[in-house]
C-alpha cells in the first residue's frame, strides 16, 4: 500500500547531529542570504540554488551550482518548473538512516541535501499591494512548498529553514559540527506551520474572488446570499504568554496574538511599560475599556470593571486639559465602583491626568501614548499599576468571533453609524436645545459599551448613572437612577433597545430626566410615547438597537 512503512525499528541507524555538506537555497526574501551563504561556503558546504538567489550568491563572490546543472533541465514555463525533479526531491526525501535509501541514491546518482533554505513567493504581499487576477496567481508558489514539505517530513536527515531570523541558528550549528535532531524537529514544525499559513492565504483569496463575482449576480433569493462570510475560518495566532490563571485561580489560561498578515492592532499588541503581569481578567476589561474610549472622536476616557463601564466621558470643548477633564468626569459617575478598575484613554496621558490617577486604585491604565514626565510619575508612585501603550494603528476587527460549545459565532462588528440626531425621529415633545441634543448623542454612543440590558444617564458629555446587564429593562432603569441619584435630575437617558412597556420610562421620568433616546420598535411604542407626551418630554427613535452581550 502506498505510504506504508516496510521497515522495522532495527533498520534505522541512529543519528543526532548531522554535518551540513550540501545545501539547497531558493528564497524570494534575500534578507541575510549573503551572510548565510558566506558561512556555508567558508565551512566547505556545496551550495545549490535557483535563479535570482543563485545570482545574488554568485555576485557576492561565492561559488554556487544552478539547479539546472543538477537536474539537466533548464527552468521552463517562465520559471513555473525548475525544482520539480527527482534529483532535487530525491536528495531532500532520502532517509539516510536506511541502507536501502543510501544505496538507491548511489544507483540513481543523486546526492543528498542536509539543509534546505526556502521562503515562498510573496503571495500575501502581492494581494496586499492591490494586485488582481493573473498577477496574484503567478505568486502562488508550487515548487517551494513541495520542497519545504519534503524536507520537513525528512527532518531526521534534513534541516529546513523558512525564516531568515533562523539563519543565525544555522550558522551556530555549522560551528558546532551540524544540526541536532531536536533543532531539525523544531525547524520542521515551523516549516509545516509556514506552508499551512501560506495555503490558507491562497484559499482565502480564492474564496474572496468567488464571493466578489457573486455580488453582481441577480437572484430571486438575493436576501439569502452570503454577505461575505468564508466557508471556513482559519484562526492564525501565536502564543504570547502563559497567564497566572484564568477568570478564577483554578483555571489555566494563556493569551495569543493574531499572526494573520492583515490583522489589526489591538490590546494584544499593547506594550507594557510598568506594573504587575497582566491577568486574564485584566485583558478582558482592558479590551472593553478600549472599545468604549475609542467609540468617540473627541478626547474620551472609559473606566471599566468586570467588562462594564463605571463611567464614560468626553472632554468639554473649551477644556484646557481635555483628557484629564474627561477622566475626572468619568470617575465621578461611580467612584466606588471605579476602585480597582481599568482606565482607557483615547489620547496621550498628560501630567494632569497622571496626577488624577494618584488618588484611588487603578488596576490597568491604557492609552495610545504618555507624556514622559507623566509616565515617570506613575511608574514612581504607582508601582503596581499596569501601564500599557496601544499601537498607534489601533483599529477594530471587521468581524467578531465568539466561541460557543461545538463551534463559533461570527458577526460584523457593530459599526452602524446612527449616532447623530439628524438621522433620528422625534416622536414626542419638542425639539430640545443644542446641549440636550449633544448629551443625547453622547449617551446613545456610550450606551453601546454597556452590557445589555443597558440604560445610561448622561449630562454635560459624561455618564452620571449606568444600569447594565439586568434581565429586564425596568431593573436597568432602577439601577441607573440609583447610581446617578445625585445627578439624575436634568440628565438624559439612552436605552440600548426598545422599552417593551412604559414602566421603565416612568421610572426615568420620576427621576427627573429631560429627554430619552432609544431604538423604538416595540409593540407598545404608542404607550411609551403617550407617557412621554404627558410629561412634555422629547424622545427620539434611532431605528436600530445596540445590544452588547
Amino acid at each position: 500500500m502506498a505510504g506504508s512503512n516496510q521497515y522495522s525499528p532495527s533498520d534505522y541507524r541512529y543519528q543526532d547531529r548531522i554535518e551540513i555538506k550540501r545545501a539547497l537555497i531558493s528564497v524570494s526574501d534575500k534578507t541575510g542570504l549573503v551572510e548565510l551563504a558566506t558561512a556555508l561556503s567558508q565551512d566547505g558546504v556545496s551550495i545549490v540554488s535557483t535563479g535570482s538567489t543563485a545570482a545574488t550568491i554568485r555576485t557576492a563572490g561565492i561559488e554556487v551550482t544552478e539547479v539546472a546543472e543538477v537536474t539537466g533541465f533548464a527552468e521552463t514555463l517562465d520559471g513555473r518548473v525548475k525544482t520539480l525533479h527527482p534529483k532535487i526531491h530525491g536528495g531532500l526525501l532520502a532517509d539516510m538512516r536506511l541502507v536501502n535509501h543510501e544505496e538507491q541514491l548511489k544507483d540513481l546518482e543523486i546526492e543528498p541535501f542536509q539543509l534546505l533554505v526556502v521562503n515562498l513567493y510573496p503571495f500575501v504581499q502581492t494581494v496586499a499591494s492591490g494586485a488582481k487576477g493573473d498577477a496574484v496567481v503567478e505568486q502562488i508558489d508550487v515548487g517551494g512548498p513541495a520542497m519545504v514539505r519534503g524536507a520537513a517530513k525528512n527532518f531526521a536527515n534534513v534541516a529546513v529553514v523558512v525564516d531568515p531570523a533562523k539563519y543565525v541558528d544555522v550558522i551556530t550549528a555549522i560551528a558546532e559540527g551540524g544540526t541536532s535532531i531536536e533543532q531539525r524537529r523544531e525547524f520542521a514544525a515551523l516549516a509545516f506551520a509556514h506552508t499551512a499559513k501560506y495555503d490558507t492565504a491562497v484559499a482565502k483569496w480564492f474564496e474572496e474572488e468567488v464571493d466578489s463575482r457573486l455580488v453582481g449576480e441577480k437572484s430571486a433569493n438575493a436576501e439569502l446570499k452570503n454577505p461575505g462570510f468564508p466557508q471556513e475560518i482559519q484562526i492564525e495566532a501565536s502564543l504570547l504568554n502563559i497567564l497566572r490563571y484564568g477568570e478564577n485561580a483554578h483555571q489555566a489560561a494563556a493569551i495569543y496574538r493574531n499572526s494573520a498578515p492583515a490583522s489589526v492592532s489591538g490590546i494584544a499588541m499593547a506594550r507594557q511599560h510598568a506594573g504587575k503581569e497582566m491577568s486574564f481578567n485584566n485583558y478582558v476589561d482592558a479590551d472593553a475599556a478600549v472599545r468604549a474610549a475609542y467609540d468617540f472622536n473627541e478626547p474620551a476616557v472609559a473606566i471599566i470593571k468586570h467588562a462594564n463601564p463605571c463611567g464614560i466621558a468626553i472632554a468639554p470643548k473649551d477644556s484646557l486639559n481635555p483628557i484629564a477633564e474627561a477622566h475626572s468626569a468619568a470617575y465621578l459617575c461611580d467612584a466606588t465602583s471605579a476602585y480597582g478598575g481599568v482606565v482607557a484613554a483615547n489620547r496621550t496621558v498628560t501630567m494632569a491626568m497622571a496626577q488624577n490617577l494618584l488618588e484611588g486604585f487603578t488596576e490597568v491604565l491604557i492609552a495610545p501614548g504618555y507624556e514622559l514626565e507623566a509616565l515617570r510619575l506613575l511608574m514612581d508612585r504607582k508601582k503596581n499599576m499596569r501601564i500599557l501603550e496601544l499601537p498607534r494603528t489601533f483599529a477594530r476587527e471587521a468581524h467578531e468571533i465568539k466561541q460557543i460549545s461545538g463551534g463559533f459565532l461570527v458577526q460584523e462588528a457593530d459599526n452602524f453609524d446612527n449616532f447623530t440626531a439628524k438621522g433620528w425621529k422625534l416622536v414626542s415633545g419638542r425639539l430640545p436645545d443644542d446641549q440636550t441634543l449633544a448629551d443625547l448623542e453622547f449617551a446613545w454612543r456610550a450606551v453601546r459599551s454597556v452590557k445589555s440590558n443597558g440604560i445610561l444617564l448622561a449630562k454635560n458629555g459624561a455618564s452620571v448613572g449606568i444600569g447594565m446587564g439586568q434581565v429586564n429593562r425596568v431593573d436597568s432603569c432602577k439601577l441607573a437612577v440609583e447610581r446617578g441619584i445625585i445627578n439624575a435630575n436634568g440628565s438624559v437617558a439612552a436605552s440600548d433597545a426598545f422599552f417593551p412597556f412604559a414602566d421603565g420610562v416612568e421610572i426615568l421620568i420620576r427621576a427627573g430626566i429631560k429627554a430619552i433616546v432609544q431604538p423604538g420598535g416595540s409593540m407598545r411604542d404608542e404607550e411609551v410615547i403617550k407617557v412621554m407626551n404627558e410629561a412634555k418630554l422629547p424622545m427620539f427613535f434611532t431605528g436600530e438597537r445596540h445590544f452588547y452581550h
